[in-house]
């Protein structure tokens, strides 16, 4: 297993929309072990493969509290969403250490397939609900970010952008520093 990079908004990838997935294998199955340390080491709750830019429809998601409880969705699809909704502060591996409120359903049914091609159906409510829709965005090439205001996606924009320039000075640094 390995640790992935996470690209970090407003990384134009993260706005790809991913495509379907027609194989189930061993590369699928390494792909969501390397998916789940990665999200596990971060720590997150979910990642979906666009975060490591990977545009295929998979996404995995983790809410139990002893971390023991993978879902994996490929090709995942809500059919049926609630009128009721919620606002829960999200957060985001991919726009790390903001958090901010989004209204989504409050329960969902989603259809999928399971990592060796089996379909299934979960309903989902309260926080898994959440994780599923924001998940199954960037699937679709959309970050949570864009449910706010521009006001404050702007402002998170430019503290990413900052906070990237800052990490590739220090990389630079620290390669500069090896040479000599």
């Amino acid at each position: 297993m390995a640790l992935l990079n996470i690209l970090r908004y407003p990384d134009p990838r993260l706005h790809k929309v991913a495509k379907p997935v027609t194989e189930f294998g061993d590369r699928l199955g390494t792909l969501v072990a390397d998916m789940a340390e990665t999200m596990y080491d971060a720590p997150g709750v979910g990642l979906a493969a666009s975060q490591i830019d990977v545009h295929e429809q998979l996404l995995i998601i983790d809410t139990s509290d002893t971390k023991d409880d993978l879902k994996v969705f490929i090709n995942p699809e809500i059919t049926w969403a609630s009128d009721e909704k919620l606002i829960y502060d999200e957060g985001c591996l991919s726009v790390p250490g903001v958090y901010d409120g989004v209204e989504r359903h409050a329960r969902v049914k989603v259809r999928a397939r399971d990592l060796h091609g089996a379909a299934f159906e979960l309903e989902a409510d309260g926080l898994l609900a959440v994780c599923i829709q924001h998940e199954m965005d960037h699937l679709l090439g959309k970050v949570f970010v864009e449910y706010l205001s521009p006001l404050k996606r702007n402002r998170i924009k430019a503290k990413m952008v900052k906070e990237v320039r800052g990490l590739e000075r220090e990389a630079a640094l620290k390669a500069a520093g090896r040479r000599f």
